[in-house]
């Protein structure tokens, strides 16, 4: 299943994109790892991408230049909770030589069409630190509003850091 926008293209990762994702992660490593969740060493191998793109739980998606058929991002939903909720997160990292050109904010707006449309998800929530100012731009950008602060919510680079709450719920609920 391929999702295209105006100027990229989502479609889901599979084991065979484990070599494209973990040379995006090499190359834009210490970009990353400024707003990322801690990750041990294994998450930079090839057996540790291709293990977390086995996960059946989570919704892995590759960003692409459609130019080149080029991996340039990735774009997930995560804790995807069912029953009264049916909910779950984003996250997403974008190549830095790619950012500021909309990119990410397509790729939101078709993973959000993604989760409302073929998951029949009710809301997505994203955290973001607050002093990333383009990825809250982004998900503004992509219909999300702003519901709050969490306090020392995700442990980055060894400090728990605040997060700025976002949500977007379907419109056809």
């Amino acid at each position: 299943m391929i999702k295209k926008g105006t100027n990229i293209y989502i479609r889901p990762l599979t084991t065979e994109d484990a070599e494209a994702c973990l040379d995006l992660q090499n190359a834009n490593r210490p970009f990353f790892e400024q707003f990322s969740m801690e990750r041990n060493e294994e998450f930079y191998t090839i057996e540790g991408q291709q293990k977390r793109l086995q996960n059946d739980v989570d919704y892995y998606f590759g960003i692409f230049d459609p130019a080149n058929d080029t991996l340039i991002g990735t774009i997930n939903l995560f804790q995807v909770l069912r029953g009264s909720l049916q909910s779950a997160f984003i996250g997403y990292f974008l190549d830095q030589k790619h950012n500021g050109k909309g990119y990410t904010t397509e790729a939101v707006k078709l993973m959000v069409e993604f989760a409302f449309q073929d998951l029949k998800l009710h809301r997505i929530e994203a955290g973001v630190m607050p002093r990333n100012l383009a990825s809250i731009r982004v998900l503004e950008k992509a219909g999300f509003h702003k519901e709050g602060i969490a306090r020392k919510n995700v442990k980055i680079n060894g400090k728990w850091e605040d997060h700025q709450l976002l949500a977007v719920i379907n419109p056809n609920d």
